[in-house]
């Protein structure tokens, strides 16, 4: 279809100063386009990254973190003070409660003797003197041991220090 200009020109595809209006529109659409599809790939990827690895704000339920640990300690005592015959029994009570502890995103605090004393997570309760500058500010033994909610010490471990004299 031929169009006619002032002057009798006509064109095939159309007036050419509305053809060039056209492709800077289509070339601002392009470019409209390209910054939404940017914008929502890192979009895609942020929330690809936060379904990979949990936020620490999705910390375990506290209060029941609590209540097991009271019944962690219960069946550690008593599987101290039980007879041989039944000591077995509350230890495994005791490590199925620490599995229980773990797997709702609490920790059970027992460091080893030797361990460094880390001041968030226990509390020292008695200073033993020692001369040794390695077995400086370590754990000499736990005397009732603590509870760690995701990134939270809920109860601080007791412990006795080593401390050079």
């Amino acid at each position: 279809m031929a169009i006619h200009y002032a002057g009798g020109m006509t064109s095939p595809e159309g007036p050419a100063p509305d053809r060039t209006a056209g492709l800077e529109q289509l070339r601002e659409q392009l470019s409209d386009l390209a910054l939404v599809v940017a914008r929502q790939t890192r979009t895609i990827e942020r929330l690809v990254d936060a379904a990979k690895s949990p936020p620490a704000t999705a910390v375990a339920d506290v209060p029941l973190l609590v209540d097991l640990f009271a019944l962690y300690t219960d069946a550690a005592t008593c599987a101290v003070s039980a007879s041989e015959a039944d000591r077995p029994a509350f230890e495994l009570l005791r490590a199925g409660l620490e599995r229980l502890i773990v797997g709702r995103g609490g920790a059970v605090v027992a460091p080893p003797p030797g361990a460094d004393f880390d001041a968030r997570t226990m509390e020292a309760v008695d200073v033993r003197p020692v001369t040794d500058t390695a077995a400086d500010r370590t754990v000499a033994e736990v005397l009732r041991p603590g509870l760690v909610a995701g990134e939270r010490s809920v109860r601080p471990a007791a412990v006795v220090v080593l401390r050079i004299s």
